[in-house]
């Protein structure tokens, strides 16, 4: 094995160190990584810091076939991670957006822990503002006076789970809690049982009860369980009044896999399991949240907490977003409408102020957008194929299976338009092109006609350095092949065609102001012949045209490729005539001849 130095950062990045040293010995010949500086040995990883229960392991082998309940966490949680906290108008117009599109239970605030939060709580129960069927959460920590203050907010409420909640995991346990196992596992006992005496005292209100053992990925198995049957026993927990164990993963320590194989582990050891709904309350903080809620999702949970676009502390709470459509494109119905995706985005990004990023998943702005060329290709021949299959089916579009290339999701079931799919820059391709040129403008290039133009389209994209629009797109095609039919140096004046005898037709044409004729077997062959006259020959090899747009008053386009001289040049022509347009298009390739703009390969 080699064991070579590493070359020194470059001056341009002083701060950086290359790992440098030998080769690791158990390093394969491909891969020549060294040692970091990074000091990976002060951290422990998750098997060091938790003990995870072994299982049989049958949850690789489910699939996802209704969605969970979604349960947003936007105002509470979401809330307390942001510079700038919701205030109520926000607040409201945050939990209308959710009520809208269809989340029926909502975590809403910490009522104890500030006014606004209190105030919001109040808001909803005294303005009418929580719909028949929708549930309202609120949080509270396992501390008497804060769980008084809690049930004050939520007086008047028709529906409620008051959410209970204390740190479990060791580290917390000692350095913030400064309690042992016992007196962690009383404390969440003697909060549980004065909620219980509370909620007695109102029996005209509907108020259930979620208990979440923070850092539950990094606790100890056997006391949250302990602790959570013991829950479910002291509230009684039944089919018909369930129990919400949730499960969060606070602070992400591990990859999905072991995350899952916690929460299987939970699943099949609560007691009174049909009384209980199993939760989970992933964070992003390892880049996973989406895959630690999916695995636990096929691992047995049924409820998920997350944050829309997945804001939160740290990395975030996992994305509901993603999640839910995720599963729209797998054919399960998210249960949420996310039919105008713009509207959600901005209508969150209005109240939280953080920005959604341009390439999240199925809501950022560029997210449908492609830029290469070879996925515009596939996309644009994936369009025209979608369109033909639906019309074959006897459906619209929006009803046939969806089958696009590298567009996991159609744009127009989360309401956006098909117009921002395809844009154009340096890295695009002729398929791009052609396809936004067709759809904006009617034209449909021949297909040898499409690299061509692409190199015109190269050449402007690699000088400015700017994507280029649809309306750049038809100034450009106009200028290189329009323009020279009309404004080129050889220009045509008055001109006429008869057909002289069967198969035989006669041109007479004013060439720079000078008179020619000529004869062939069609118009275009006789204008050819005219043009030879005036010294300009030129040998049409390919051609091709259409009308832009459908009615007898739209204009029609042609193209031809000529031979001039040992090259090939392309030309186009419009006009409300096609042979007029066939005309000019004749005559822009003979102009673009005399400036030397030769198609492809064939210039000589």
């Amino acid at each position: 094995m080699p064991t070579t130095r590493s070359p020194r950062s470059a001056t341009a990045f002083p701060s950086l160190r290359t790992p440098d040293g030998p080769v690791p010995a158990a390093s394969p010949a491909w891969n020549p990584q060294r040692g970091s500086a990074m000091p990976s040995h002060r951290y422990r990883p998750a098997h060091e810091r938790v003990h995870i229960p072994r299982t049989a392991r049958t949850w690789p082998d489910a699939r996802i076939e209704r969605a969970p309940l979604w349960v947003p966490v936007d105002l509470r949680d979401g809330n307390q991670a942001l510079a700038e906290p919701m205030d109520t108008p926000r607040k409201r117009r945050m939990f209308d957006l959710l009520v809208a599109m269809g989340f029926k239970e909502i975590e809403v605030a910490y009522p104890s822990a500030s006014r606004t939060d209190f105030d919001f709580v109040r808001h909803l129960a005294e303005s009418g503002a929580v719909p028949d069927d929708v549930t309202v959460v609120v949080f509270t920590p396992a501390r008497r006076e804060l769980i008084e203050r809690t049930f004050a907010a939520v007086e008047g409420l028709p529906r409620t789970v008051v959410h209970l909640y204390t740190a479990t995991a060791p580290t917390w346990r000692e350095v913030v809690l400064g309690r042992g196992r016992d007196e962690v596992h009383a404390l969440v006992r003697d909060a549980a049982g004065y909620m219980a005496q509370l909620a007695a005292a109102r029996p005209q209100a509907d108020i259930r009860f979620q208990f979440s053992p923070e850092v539950f990925n990094l606790t100890e198995p056997d006391l949250v369980l302990e602790i959570c049957n013991g829950l479910t026993e002291l509230w009684d927990a039944s089919p018909d009044r369930p129990v919400i164990h949730n499960l969060p993963a606070t602070v992400e320590i591990a990859t999905p896999n072991v995350y899952a194989d916690q929460i299987a582990y939970m699943h099949r050891h609560l007691a009174r399991r049909d009384g209980v709904i199993l939760s989970v309350h992933p964070h992003n903080d390892r880049g996973t949240g989406v895959a630690c809620a999916e695995l636990a999702l096929l691992a047995g949970a049924q409820r998920v907490e997350g944050c829309l676009f997945g804001n939160g502390e740290r990395t975030g709470n996992v994305d509901l977003v993603t999640l839910a459509l995720n599963l729209h494109t797998q054919g399960v119905d998210p249960m949420i409408d996310f039919s105008d995706i713009d509207t959600v985005r901005r209508t969150v990004e209005d109240c939280i102020r953080i920005p959604v990023h341009a390439r999240h998943p199925y809501a950022g702005e560029l997210v449908h957008t492609a830029f290469s060329g070879t996925h515009q290709d596939a996309i644009s021949k994936g369009l025209a194929h979608h369109a033909r299959r639906a019309a074959e089916l006897g459906v619209t579009e929006p009803e046939a299976p969806w089958t696009v290339p590298y567009l996991p999701v159609d744009p127009a079931d989360l309401g956006c338009s098909y117009e921002a799919v395809i844009r154009v820059n340096s890295q695009s391709g002729k398929g791009g092109i052609t396809h936004l040129l067709h759809r904006d403008h009617g034209l449909d290039l021949p297909r040898e006609m499409r690299p061509d133009f692409s190199r015109a389209v190269q050449s402007a994209t690699d000088d400015s350095g700017q994507e280029v629009t649809s309306k750049d797109l038809w100034e450009l095609f106009r200028s290189t092949y329009l323009a020279p039919g009309t404004d080129g140096p050889l220009t045509l004046g008055s001109w006429h065609a008869v057909e002289s005898a069967p198969g035989e037709h006669r041109v007479d044409c004013e060439v720079n102001g000078r008179s020619y004729e000529g004869t062939g077997n069609g118009p275009l062959a006789a204008f050819c012949a005219a043009l030879a006259a005036a010294g300009h020959p030129a040998d049409i090899v390919s051609y091709a045209e259409h009308a832009t747009a459908s009615g007898p008053d739209s204009a029609a386009v042609a193209y031809v490729r000529c031979r001039i001289g040992d090259a090939a040049y392309w030309g186009a022509g419009q006009d409300t005539s096609v042979l007029m347009a066939s005309v000019r298009a004749v005559l822009s390739a003979v102009n673009r001849a005399a400036g030397g703009r030769a198609s492809g390969t064939d210039a000589g």
